[in-house]
């Protein structure tokens, strides 16, 4: 088990987050909630913090109200073997109030910035061959979602 894990601030609507990263990720695992209770900061009986797991990295949140937003200058990588698990991602996170961006970056409707980034991403723009790592990485700046094939034929030259 990893000794850092990730705390997440939602205003108060950390159940339907869950909820929602359970439908857009296999395997997500919901251990559990704590409530607020009475003369806490929070109503009573409603959720407090939240821990849960997604493809393996573990988290924490808490529903901490309107005093923190999310920001770019934290996101999320999701290592997607192939076009389709970037499809999937690229379909799913932004759905309902979220928003694409450049790169393979998305924002989820709650905020949480995520990068979409296939394997073959480090293939291409880091590849032995300097002019074709050259070429995948300007195309991969032109992209919102990040195309696989494009990015190879880029490396390749065509």
């Amino acid at each position: 088990m990893s000794r850092i894990t990730p705390s997440l601030w939602f205003n108060n609507n950390l159940e339907e987050a869950m909820d929602f990263y359970a439908s857009v990720f296999p395997d997500t695992k919901i251990f559990g909630t704590t409530r607020y209770t009475e003369g806490g900061m929070g109503t009573p009986g409603t959720v407090m913090t939240g821990d849960f797991e997604i493809l393996g990295q573990r988290f924490n949140a808490i529903n901490g109200g309107d005093y923190f937003k999310f920001s770019e200058a934290t996101s999320f990588i999701i290592d997607c073997k192939d076009q389709a698990e970037v499809d999937h991602y690229w379909e799913k996170l932004p759905a309902d109030g979220g928003a694409e961006s450049q790169c393979g970056w998305v924002k989820d409707k709650f905020g949480v910035s995520w990068q979409i980034v296939p394997r073959a991403l480090y293939e291409t723009v880091t590849g032995k061959d300097p002019a074709g790592a050259q070429r995948a990485t300007q195309a991969m700046l032109k992209m919102q979602k990040l195309i696989i094939a494009d990015l190879e034929k880029a490396y390749r030259g065509e």
